[in-house]
């Protein structure tokens, strides 16, 4: 391998990572902060998609219209919890069902409103040429805009008032609320956090995919599923390391045979991940944590 197709292969890895990152972060919070399974995740990115797209088309700059993508999914997602949601809180298989259907309701209404598909967004920046080969210089950048999302949820969820609130609910709901914590409006806003990322998720991808369609969110969806399993319950801990690894190991395949490979090798590696490790990279970065209190 030569210094082109190593550069090749890291640019490949930084959007696999990104990729998976993003999609799953959003899912990642209400599923491991509340346990609700969101099977409609992939059209709160399509919501996302569609509005910062549609923004566009009206004229608005393209950070302008994904800010208004980021908006409408979180308004978007706060509704939803307030009238839905929040009655389906430990109920896990009735969230499944309602999402599910939330899920079918959005992409018919989807098609039914815009077509089967609209118009794409230019992708910015153009792109980097080396040796025979080139790749878009926004989807390499779109691995910095999944870091920053990270440190942004640890600084929130581990530094501010608001963060200590809501683990606090989401540890123990009944000594959280004795205490004087409002743990109705904690739920609302954890989803509303998990809206917003699904949102930026699809205002980032809009202008970085095919055109939008009413099953754009599906590509997201088995990824964010995979990396949610794979990574265990810890947003902060799980998703990175289960974005590095899934998107290493997709990247190496699809540079030495096809994207079809790769998909199939991360997969594979996901089977053999829960086999090895059932509580994801968490439980392990937990079981090491706890050894080395013990060994103290």
């Amino acid at each position: 391998m030569n210094g082109y197709e190593l550069l090749n292969v890291t640019f490949q890895f930084l959007e696999s990572f990104a990729f998976i990152v993003l999609a799953t972060v959003g899912l990642a919070v209400i599923f491991g902060m509340m346990g609700i399974i969101n099977l409609a995740h992939g059209e709160f990115i399509l919501v996302g998609a569609y509005a910062t797209t549609l923004s566009a088309h009206q004229g608005l700059p393209l950070p302008a219209a994904m800010l208004v993508g980021v908006v409408a999914t979180t308004i978007f997602g706060i509704v939803l919890e307030r009238t839905i949601i929040r009655r389906l809180y430990g109920r896990l298989l009735d969230s499944m069902v309602a999402t599910f259907g939330i899920s079918l309701v959005l992409v018919q209404l989807t098609r039914i409103l815009f077509g089967n598909s609209i118009d794409q967004v230019s992708t910015p920046f153009g792109a980097i040429s080396y040796g025979s080969y080139s790749y878009s210089l926004y989807r390499v950048l779109l691995a910095g805009a999944a870091i920053a999302t990270l440190l942004g949820l640890y600084l929130l969820f581990t530094r501010t008032a608001f963060g200590i609130r809501a683990r606090a609910t989401i540890q123990d709901e009944e000594t959280a609320r004795s205490m004087g914590v409002d743990t109705d409006r904690m739920y609302m806003s954890t989803f509303a956090i998990g809206s917003a990322l699904a949102g930026l998720t699809g205002a980032l991808y809009a202008p970085a995919r095919a055109s939008p369609t009413p099953e754009f969110g599906s590509e997201f969806l088995v990824d964010a599923f995979v990396a949610v399993v794979v990574g265990g319950p810890s947003v902060l801990v799980g998703t990175p390391l289960a974005g590095g690894f899934l998107g290493l190991i997709e990247a190496f395949f699809t540079f030495q045979w096809t994207q079809f490979i790769g998909t199939v090798a991360m997969l594979v590696a996901a089977i053999v991940m829960i086999r090895l490790l059932p509580d994801g990279f968490s439980g392990l970065v937990e079981s090491v944590r706890t050894s080395w209190r013990e060994s103290e």
